[in-house]
């Protein structure tokens, strides 16, 4: 041991604690524990460890001394070496970070506290140690109450061990208690009395930030009249102290003697902090944080102004981030800085708040271990091997939530393994490792995950860099300058990187540079110097740390996803997701922004990870890095929450699937990934795959027994299609419990079943076949082939008919497919008959159908359907009469009610009982579908005409005729195509100055065509005949033709020569050229003649058209108006411009006939309006029906002959009713004339 030990220990008689020494010692001597309570300036610190050398322990051990803080352990040891009179690193030595000055003749070791608990991974009982002072011990820092419980375990296994716990005024009794009991002594340390003034801010205030400025500037100017000294302020963080700067320089402006404001806090240059202790005249103002309550001495401090409160670092249980809240102090922090202004003489301090409000206040803060995240204890509790941190003597047990959110922590980086909280937690390997770093745990994860992703020399720059505080200045007064100096370092997509730029940058300087140019150029550069040696020692530690684990130092440089793989790994619950809002969401729910001085402040990417959350006015995330959202999951792959939605049958994987959700502490990280769900859940998988790919039919590989089993299930339900039941087949219940017996619980996917299924065929090649039996649930001998038809024969067409049941189906009922070339030839008739098994449910439904007034007459109308069906011959339908048509007829029979046609409502019938058509192409694709044959045929016409071009017109249509030089004349196709004949009908058409041949889907369109073609064809090879004819009119023609619709009497001749060519041409159409070449030359020999003969017949009616126009002008009765526009509307239907080729030869008499009428009743109107209007009704009912029938005549499609031909019915009947005399082409009634209407009715729903 050092010479010191044989030479008399001198102490400073004037400090109190000098007085107290006998005291002291004897108090060690017969107790292990000793609590030593003093104010400070009392001389504890100093002269304890004397005290300790002078009593001999020195001899059996070195007397451990622990400081907060490292500038104290150096500055303590200095200080007890000068009063020993040695140099420092002889009998005193300290140790602290990065700096080991003890030595084999240290006696007395001053350590930061975190260096003991270090030493104790190698050196558990301590045995270097005979006594060991934990100074400061009311500061109740993390490492101090960890220290206090390690201590409280040792003392009983090491009982030679003497321990002094030093502290302030402040919760000895609570020291006491710990450790058994243990005594107190007490010495007084002020020498100056302090005055305590209460300067309330006034009543009613909300003490805004404004207020408590004002009440400082108050408290300022009324000190500054008390005399010479100077004054401390305390305030709670950066903005305050800038804000009271500026307000203070205001106030005090105009004051004679300049007083000089000067700030003071952590993030302050050492050039700025050093400014306090420097020698000053005049007054000077400190505005403070709560640094200066314990950690600094101000000197020349003789009055304090005290706003009662401070930020306190506080650990958010729920958010789980560090906060900085500003709270009021406690009343021991009120009292620390109070005495701060009696050290150098009497002082005064103002408190800007109430007595009663400091008597209500907390006696002391809440120590660090209350109010902080536990991981780092935790970790080295597990690593000590200290047991259950919930059963460790802690001088106060720390909250069960932050215990549990420190062992999440670990859990989050892998260190640990929870066994439940009756147990410690498992170590994992991972935490052995990062126990053994000196680091936060943290960045001590991400060290590790570097050794996996080669960026641990990376790692390190950046882990040592978040280890310390920023090595950047940034002075208050300089801030612009500052930042643009270090604008260089700057990363646009990661803060870390700007460190390692700064690393880079100042590693290069330092080789350039001598140690005294180096320093200049930190400071000319705002980079705090000592910062920047602390920075580089933290690195040199680190890497000798990793080394010593085995870990490997990459030489090529890392990349950017490497990096922050890795950073990622201690990062996990602080990752940030932008928002619409572009706010951060973060881990449970809590919401972040960028810290400003972050260089992704405006980037604000996506997805980003932080160094670190602190919460001031509102949630920060420090030091970010812009990261991509695919590498979270490997990271926190033993965290991340899955779920699984919507499992469903992959037909192109053969497997069950599910979309999987992945989440991280509330954020999703994979929004909607496809996985295979068999791993996740088999059974569920095993019945998703037996429903859907095997009783539904989706394997994608139909195996055989699943062919099999497939046509006897569609062969069954088919039947349940036509009889519309839904209970013959088996249900999907009984199906899946079929397969569900034979296949082993683990197939749950095809190529499981592919590989059983090979093996069990082996012993049973029936496996899995289903006979027709075990498929049905009902018997179906009902289901005949007679009353189930499955074509529908029509002529030479045999239609296959399609049953669906599926009333929410388009196609639900019996459709017929009718390939689209064969639809000119199906005819509508004998399809509303429907099937013989759906035929008395449709006939059920049209009497429904039925207006009430009707429908009650044949109620119930299922007796009334069947003795219909019994009655109409077996031949029903037999081609020639509607089944609305033989219904009515029965019904009448059966009650004596007739039913008109109009009655009958098809849009009521449910559409199941309508026959469905579907028009399919080539290749069996629906083209269109409708419940109305002629709808669909009309629709589909050009279609139809298309395709029967290109079947069968190719080489048949031509244009551009203007003679017969096509040889035979065109006639009916036929060509097979597939299963059926494709009929097509060419034909002659007009097209203006020349004729074509054109190919037609109809018969009687092609005929209607071509006799106007041919007509064209004929005129196209004579010369017009007009102007040789109206030469040879006689003049009383010539006259008659005058009163013609049109004026012009060429267009009448015209007329006239259209009708002589069409009489001329008869019925029977030439076929070849020399049939055609005789037409014409008999047409062009008889042509003139017969127009003569026809112009002499329109000249009788063209007379009498004017003797009506005659009879029917001038003034009119208001009783004839109705009669007379009748006869004025009938005679312009008679006579108009082409009525003559309309008529034709063989009508001109008729229309005569009908002229003469019309005169007639024209004549008679005025003897008996009356009568002529009765009549005139009834016929207009009749012409009305007639006109309401053309209109159900499908758009495009052509008019059906009856309709055309009801015409003469109507003008005969016109001649019976008003002409009587003149006789009718055939009988005629209004009984007749309304049957017929029926009969074209029904024609026409078919």
């Amino acid at each position: 041991m050092s010479e010191v030990l044989t030479r008399v220990i001198k102490f400073p008689e004037q400090l109190p604690v000098v007085a107290e020494k006998e005291r002291i010692q004897t108090a060690i001597r017969d107790h292990q524990v000793v609590i030593l309570a003093g104010e400070t300036g009392s001389g504890k610190t100093t002269q304890l460890p004397k005290m300790l050398l002078e009593m001999g322990y020195a001899e059996q051990g070195m007397i451990g001394h622990t400081q907060p803080r490292r500038l104290a352990a150096r500055s303590v040891a200095q200080r007890i070496a000068d009063e020993l009179e040695e140099p420092l690193g002889k009998t005193v030595g300290f140790k602290i970070r990065f700096q080991d000055t003890a030595s084999a003749d240290t006696a007395i070791k001053l350590m930061t506290d975190g260096i003991l608990l270090a030493e104790m991974q190698h050196d558990r009982m301590l045995r270097k140690y005979s006594a060991i002072i934990i100074d400061e011990a009311h500061e109740r820092s993390l490492n101090i109450d960890f220290l206090l419980g390690v201590l409280r375990q040792l003392i009983d296994k090491r009982p030679d061990l003497k321990v002094i716990i030093t502290s302030a005024t402040i919760e000895t009794e609570r020291f006491s208690e710990h450790f058994a009991k243990a005594p107190i002594i007490s010495v007084e340390g002020r020498t100056y009395p302090v005055e305590t003034r209460y300067q309330p801010l006034q009543e009613g205030d909300d003490e805004s930030e404004q207020d408590v400025i004002q009440g400082i500037c108050d408290a300022a100017s009324s000190l500054v009249q008390e005399g010479p000294g100077d004054i401390l302020v305390f305030l709670s963080g950066e903005r305050e102290i800038r804000d009271s700067a500026d307000a203070l320089s205001e106030h005090f402006r105009e004051r004679p003697q300049p007083i000089e404001i000067v700030p003071l806090y952590a993030r302050l240059s050492a050039s700025e902090q050093n400014r306090i202790f420097q020698p000053h005249s005049g007054r000077r103002i400190v505005l403070a944080t709560n640094v200066a309550e314990t950690s600094l001495t101000v000197p020349g401090i003789r009055y304090v102004i005290d706003p009662g409160t401070a930020r306190i670092s506080r650990y958010s249980y729920r958010t789980k981030v560090q906060r900085l809240p500003i709270e009021p102090i406690s009343q021991a922090s009120a009292n620390q800085r109070a005495g701060r202004c009696g050290r150098v003489g009497p002082g005064i301090c103002v408190r800007l708040y109430s007595e009663e409000d400091f008597l209500n206040r907390p006696e002391f803060t809440d120590p660090e271990i209350l109010r902080t995240n536990l991981a780092s204890v935790v970790l080295q509790m597990a690593t000590l091997k200290l047991g259950n941190i919930r059963k460790f003597p802690f001088l106060q047990r720390p909250d069960e939530r932050f215990i549990t959110d420190g062992i999440r922590l670990l859990e989050e980086l892998g260190a640990m393994q929870s066994l439940g909280r009756k147990q410690a937690p498992k170590l994992t390997p991972v935490g052995r490792s990062i126990g053994r770093m000196p680091i936060d745990p943290r960045l001590g994860r991400m060290l590790l995950a570097a050794s996996e992703l080669g960026c641990v020399r990376e790692l390190l720059v950046i882990t040592a860099a978040l280890s310390i505080q920023d090595p950047r200045e940034r002075p208050h007064d300089k801030q612009q300058k500052a930042d643009e100096l270090h604008k260089r370092f700057l990363d646009k997509d990661s803060d870390f990187l700007g460190y390692l730029n700064l690393w880079n940058y100042v590693q290069a300087q330092q080789k350039e540079l001598s140690g005294n140019q180096f320093r200049k150029r930190c400071k000319q550069e705002m980079i705090h110097y000592l910062r920047v040696r602390e920075w580089q020692d933290l690195h040199t530690q680190l890497r000798q740390s990793v080394r010593e684990q085995g870990i490997r130092i990459n030489e090529e440089p890392a990349d950017y996803t490497s990096i922050h793989r890795a950073l990622l790994t201690g990062l996990l619950s602080h990752i940030g997701n932008k928002d619409e809002k572009h706010q951060y969401m973060g881990a449970r729910q809590s919401r972040f922004f960028i810290f400003p001085g972050s260089a992704l402040f405006s980037a604000k990417p996506k997805w980003l990870i932080a160094a670190e959350l602190v919460e001031t006015s509102r949630l920060y995330g420090r030091y970010v890095a812009k990261i991509e959202p695919e590498w979270i999951e490997p990271a926190a792959e033993h965290l991340v929450k899955r779920n699984y939605h919507e499992p469903r049958f992959s037909k192109k994987l053969g497997a069950v699937v599910a979309t999987e959700q992945v989440t991280l502490y509330g954020l999703l990280i994979v929004a909607g990934r496809r996985i295979q769900y068999g791993r996740i859940d088999p059974v569920e998988s095993r019945r998703i795959f037996i429903l859907e790919a095997l009783v539904n039919g989706q394997l994608r590989e139909s195996l055989p027994f699943m062919k099999t089993n497939r046509k006897l299930i569609e062969s069954v339900r088919e039947l349940e299609d036509k009889s519309r039941r839904r209970d013959i087949l088996i249900d999907e219940e009984a199906l899946f419990h079929a397969y569900d017996e034979v296949l082993p619980e683990d197939i749950f996917d095809e190529r499981r079943l592919k590989r059983w299924w090979q093996n069990a065929r082996k012993a049973n090649p029936r496996v899995l076949h289903f006979s027709r039996e075990q498929l049905m649930q009902q018997d179906a001998s009902h289901i005949t082939a007679v009353d189930y038809p499955d074509e529908w024969v029509q002529g030479r067409l045999r239609l296959p008919l399609t049953y669906i049941f599926e009333p929410s189906d388009i196609d639900d009922g019996v459709s017929v497919d009718i390939p689209l070339p064969v639809l000119n030839q199906v005819s509508a008739t004998g399809f509303d008959w429907q099937i013989p098994a759906l035929r008395e449910t449709l006939v059920i439904a049209l009497i429904k159908s039925l207006p009430k007034t009707l429908r009650r007459n044949f109620v119930p109308a299922p007796n009334y359907a069947q003795a219909f069906l019994q009655a109409v011959s077996a031949d029903e339908p037999d081609g020639e009469r509607t089944l609305v048509q033989v219904l009515s007829a029965q019904l009448k029979r059966m009650t004596g009610v007739e039913v008109p046609a109009e009655a009958w409502n098809y849009d009521a019938l449910p559409e199941h009982v309508k026959m469905n058509f579907r028009i399919l192409d080539e290749n069996g694709k629906v083209l269109a579908r409708a419940r109305h044959l002629k709808t669909l045929q009309q629709q589909m016409q050009p279609k139809l005409t298309e395709t029967l071009v290109a079947t069968a017109g190719d080489d048949i249509e031509r244009e551009g005729l203007t003679d017969w030089d096509f040889g035979t004349a065109p006639s009916a196709v036929e060509k097979k195509s597939g299963r059926f004949s494709i009929k097509a009908f060419p034909a002659l058409k007009d097209e203006g100055r020349t004729v074509a041949i054109r190919v037609f889907d109809s018969e009687a369109e092609a005929q209607g065509s071509n006799r106007q073609g041919l007509r064209k064809l004929v005129m196209l090879q004579i010369p017009s005949p007009v102007s040789y004819l109206r030469a040879k009119l006689p003049n009383k023609a010539k006259l008659a033709m005058y009163f013609n619709p049109w004026g012009k009497v060429e267009a009448l001749i015209e007329d006239c020569m259209l009708a002589a060519i069409d009489a001329l041409i008869g019925e029977e159409l030439p076929k070849n050229d020399r049939e055609f070449r005789a037409l014409t030359d008999r047409v062009r020999a008889e042509l003139n003649d017969q127009t003569l003969a026809i112009a002499v017949q329109v000249e009788r009616c063209l007379l009498l058209s004017h003797q009506v126009q005659k009879l029917i002008k001038g003034k009119i009765p208001l009783t004839l108006v109705q009669s007379y526009n009748d006869v004025k509307a009938h005679l312009e239907r008679l006579v108009y411009p082409g009525f003559v080729s309309d008529f034709g030869v063989g009508r001109l008499t008729d229309a005569e006939r009908y002229l003469k009428a019309l005169v007639q009743r024209a004549e008679k109107l005025p003897v008996d309006p009356n009568k002529d209007r009765i009549r005139g009704l009834q016929l207009e009912k009749l012409e009305q029906r007639w006109q309401d029938l053309y209109k159900k005549v499908p758009k495009g499609d052509p008019t059906p002959s009856e309709l055309v031909e009801f015409r003469w019915y109507l003008e005969e009947f016109r001649v019976s009713t008003f002409a009587q005399q003149l006789g009718t082409a055939f009988p005629v009634s209004e009984q007749r004339l309304k049957q017929r209407l029926d009969e074209i009715e029904q024609l026409l729903r078919c």
